[in-house]
């Protein structure tokens, strides 16, 4: 079955690169392009694609309310956000929103193709180590955060002992392998309780992981 994409960018240019680059992949199929964030709320509601390619700086509606509007909506569609710029704000408040990752606009075909099927199979493509550090450096921190939440004991008591450690580790921005050598887990396992900790804290992915844990300061850097 085909991986359904809806390419998003004010740019009629871009949309009609990116449209060539994916139509070569057999499993990749480009269902609708949308001009700005609007169209793009609109489009997948009519549609509901696998993965939007989603520009973040367009008029009448930017990437960052799209992607928010679209994880709102509970779609199981997956957001990957397309930025000029490796640093930029819009494309990590995109990921505070519910996006599954950011590539370079001048990605080459190949990872742009790879990285969409990572997007659909619920993988994030954005490094945590990569997100955690650029989180510092936009200033996305939400002082205070783990007071309204409540205490550290609040916000993970839906866990098990075993899942606040993957939870841990992940935060760290740890890869499942490493995360089974330091547990002595079989990766596998590894996997299971990732899947649990996402779904008991309604968390889109490992980024998600990531965001959530800096916001709540429940980051353990020592």
């Amino acid at each position: 079955m085909s991986i359904r994409v809806l390419l998003v960018d004010d740019q009629a240019l871009l949309r009609t690169g990116f449209r060539m680059i994916l139509q070569a992949q057999p499993d990749l199929e480009v269902v609708g392009e949308a001009v700005d964030g609007a169209d793009a709320v609109r489009q997948v509601a009519a549609l509901r694609p696998d993965v939007v390619l989603m520009d973040v700086r367009m008029p009448v509606m930017d990437g960052v309310q799209a992607t928010a509007a679209i994880a709102a909506d509970g779609a199981l569609t997956r957001v990957l956000v397309l930025t000029t710029f490796d640093v930029d704000e819009y494309a990590f408040a995109a990921l505070r929103a519910g996006a599954s990752g950011f590539l370079l606009k001048d990605v080459p075909p190949a990872e742009l193709a790879g990285a969409i099927r990572a997007v659909a199979a619920g993988d994030a493509v954005v490094s945590p180590r990569i997100t955690r550090q650029l989180l510092d450096r936009v200033s996305l921190h939400t002082p205070g955060a783990v007071e309204e939440a409540g205490s550290r004991e609040a916000v993970l008591g839906v866990l098990t002992d075993r899942e606040r450690q993957v939870f841990g580790e992940v935060a760290k921005g740890l890869s499942n392998a490493e995360i089974a050598g330091r547990l002595y887990l079989s990766e596998a396992t590894v996997k299971t309780h990732l899947t649990r900790v996402l779904a008991k804290l309604q968390l889109r992915d490992r980024v998600q992981v990531v965001i959530f844990a800096y916001e709540h300061e429940l980051l353990d850097d020592r």
